[in-house]
């Protein structure tokens, strides 16, 4: 008789991939954290009529220990949390918070202006504004009333078969 040692976490996790395909989500969560680094930022994406605004969370970093490029219509935020020991006497008993490099990608929508997008990074906040291109921004077009119709036309339209 053989024993086997079940695993909670891992059963729940198998459980919670077979309700995300059930669903039509491909890959959990931890797929693709694992996919992409050690950790993954979250991250915000809002929009309105002028801009697509990205936030994502860097608790910690400083601006220069960020990358943020442009390449093929994506747009890539990069960077690495170090863990640094400074006492070589300490004993860890337990380490929660999640170390490692980070790529985060998105898709550039057509309407964005890639020559005027901005980052700023403030309290860990790295916030990256993507301007929509002035012809790509909804317009309203006004309706000025006309100079009415002549008075053979009648208010009809004469159409023409062929």
């Amino acid at each position: 008789m053989n024993l086997m040692r079940i695993d909670p976490y891992r059963e729940m996790q198998a459980f919670q991939d077979r309700i995300n395909r059930a669903f039509g989500q491909s890959q959990s969560r931890r797929e693709d954290e694992q996919s992409l680094g050690a950790w993954v930022p979250p991250v915000d994406i809002a929009e309105d009529k002028d801009r697509i605004l990205i936030t994502a969370e860097l608790p910690g970093f400083q601006d220069n220990e960020i990358s943020i490029q442009t390449e093929n219509g994506m747009l890539s935020i990069s960077g690495e949390r170090k863990f640094e020991r400074d006492n070589t006497d300490r004993n860890y008993h337990r380490v929660e918070r999640s170390y490692g490099q980070f790529v985060r990608s998105f898709s550039l929508p057509n309407n964005v202006d890639r020559e005027r997008i901005q980052a700023t990074f403030r309290d860990g906040l790295l916030e990256i504004d993507l301007p929509k291109r002035e012809d790509a921004k909804p317009r309203q077009i006004p309706v000025s009333a006309g100079a009415g119709r002549g008075p053979d036309t009648k208010g009809t339209i004469d159409v023409k078969s062929r």
